[in-house]
């Protein structure tokens, strides 16, 4: 039939007729989700510089120089990174944090979890929640799971203690567990000790990496692998996905990574040192994996990755409240430092491409660096906007979106705050909570000591000291009480607990100065 002798009215019959025949039109898929956490990585940690200079631009330290992750430098070529991006100053806080978007002030998981006992401290609160997630807890793969993702959960889980169900991603909303349980630190990362440290007390274990033992594979090497396995049976399935990758690395033990030993050995670094950069540049090579499994499934254009640290720096460089671990930033994991708490972040989508429909719905922007603050519990408001999945509305949520600051523009309806709470001991600081405001921060200390220097307060402006050196807790009293009025009053808010009084049992709130 000659095309042009064909009438309108036929057209739109044969038109309709191919639409009957070809079914519904497809919706556009779901977004896939990773969360690539990494355990006890700071924000110096890398050869990507996340600090910058007084115009804005990223500036180089020594430390970046001496850290190999190119596969971290190709992910912020494709997305933005965060320059004061916050988290917890010790893990299970910020993992809660992520899961269910509230600071842990709030969901009460304020310190990291001992496996076996119950580790508040000596005037820790009683009541804080060491026995951490419960089966009836609204998580954010739990929502994703109930429309119609695959949740899967890779590596260190630590969302309570062994014999309560947070110990198992399973209770949690995942319907795949590798690697996940009550531990946070591997016993080793040698596939020829089983991944665990046998004859040195309780055991540490790394389950369900059988398959593994006796051989030569890096406990990194072997959940990636796994990873990758369940990527690709979701998209077999054609299942969006979400993917919780988080990596026991770089958390102790320093087991060197035979792959990269090599790159360090001459360095001026003492061995425990040289071992950490080679977890750091493991981690990385796995990112780079990933990336590259993406790639090869041709799901990379309709998947997000979001990359970040659980806390601050562990490196075995120097004392935990000097300017060493995360120089030139001061403080380690654990201390109320910007080194104890500032972390990497990334976001970006694995490949871009303009014509994504989830890409159009999130745009982030390439090779930019964010200034704006932001936080752990920003993930799962963001993550659940994105895919069209709504939070109960009794879920209270400390966290909001990050859909204009991953477009590199700043949002003036966000507040430029933090609140970091740990009422416990023992770790690098005891018995604090840290509050920032924009450059402000002040830092409370419950039982002063000598890292106070016997006082209860800490000040510091960190646009003209951003590695806190300068007290200014007695120059600045107005500073002073204005940022503690804010500072209880969000502890008030989130309904804190604090530390008791060694005598009377009873709670210590803060004191006004």
């Amino acid at each position: 039939m000659n095309p042009t002798l064909i009438r309108p009215a036929r057209v739109a019959a044969y038109l309709a007729i191919l639409l009957i025949a070809a079914g519904p039109l497809q919706s556009a898929p779901k977004p896939n989700v990773v969360v690539f956490l990494v355990d006890d990585m700071g924000v110096m940690d890398t050869s990507l510089p996340f600090l910058t200079d007084a115009s804005g631009q990223p500036k180089t330290y020594p430390l970046n120089e001496y850290y190999r992750t190119p596969n971290m430098e190709r992910l912020a070529i494709r997305g933005v990174r965060f320059n004061n991006f916050s988290a917890m100053s010790v893990c299970s806080p910020t993992r809660v944090s992520i899961l269910t978007g509230q600071n842990a002030a709030r969901h009460r998981v304020t310190n990291w979890i001992n496996p076996e006992k119950d580790n508040a401290g000596p005037q820790g609160p009683p009541d804080w929640n060491w026995r951490g997630l419960k089966k009836t807890d609204v998580t954010l793969p739990r929502l994703l799971q109930s429309n119609g993702y695959r949740t899967i959960h890779v590596g260190k889980a630590h969302f309570g203690p062994t014999e309560f169900p947070g110990s198992e991603p399973l209770n949690l909303g995942f319907d795949i567990n590798v690697g996940g349980t009550s531990i946070g630190a591997p016993g080793s990362y040698y596939g020829q000790e089983n991944y665990d440290r046998p004859g040195k007390g309780k055991l540490r274990a790394v389950p369900h990496l059988e398959k593994y033992h006796g051989s030569d594979t890096f406990l990194t090497e072997a959940l990636t692998i796994e990873a990758k396995s369940h990527v690709s049976e979701s998209v077999k399935a054609g299942k969006p996905f979400f993917l919780y990758f988080a990596h026991y690395a770089v958390h102790a033990p320093f087991n060197s990574d035979p792959r990269f030993a090599a790159h360090y050995e001459n360095s001026d670094k003492p061995k425990p040192a040289q071992a950490f950069a080679t977890l750091i540049e493991g981690m990385d090579k796995s990112l780079g994996d990933v990336l590259d499994h993406l790639d090869a499934l041709e799901v990379a254009d309709n998947t997000v990755i979001f990359f970040l640290g659980d806390n601050g720096s562990d490196a075995p460089l120097g004392h935990e409240h000097a300017v060493a671990c995360a120089a030139p930033l001061r403080g380690k994991k654990g201390s109320h430092y910007e080194g104890g708490m500032r972390v990497p972040f990334i976001a970006a989508w694995a490949k871009a491409n303009p014509a994504s429909p989830a890409q159009k719905r999130l745009p982030i922007a390439a090779g930019a660096i964010q200034p704006q603050m932001a936080a752990v519990y920003d993930l799962y408001p963001t993550i659940l906007g994105l895919t069209g999945v709504k939070s109960p509305k009794s879920q209270i949520l400390d966290g909001s979106r990050l859909d204009t600051l991953l477009t590199a523009r700043p949002d003036s309806r966000r507040e430029e705050s933090f609140l970091m709470h740990y009422p416990h001991a023992p770790h690098r600081t005891h018995y604090f909570t840290a509050y920032r405001e924009a450059n402000w921060k002040v830092i409370y200390h419950y039982f002063p000591t000598e890292v106070s220097k016997g006082s209860h307060y800490q000040l510091f402006n960190l646009e003209i000291d951003p590695f806190e050196q300068n007290d200014l807790s007695e120059t600045e009293p107005a500073q002073l009480r204005r940022l503690m009025a804010k500072l209880t009053s969000g502890l008030k808010k989130q309904k804190a607990l604090y530390p008791i009084d060694k005598t009377t049992g009873k709670p210590v709130p803060p004191e006004m100065p």
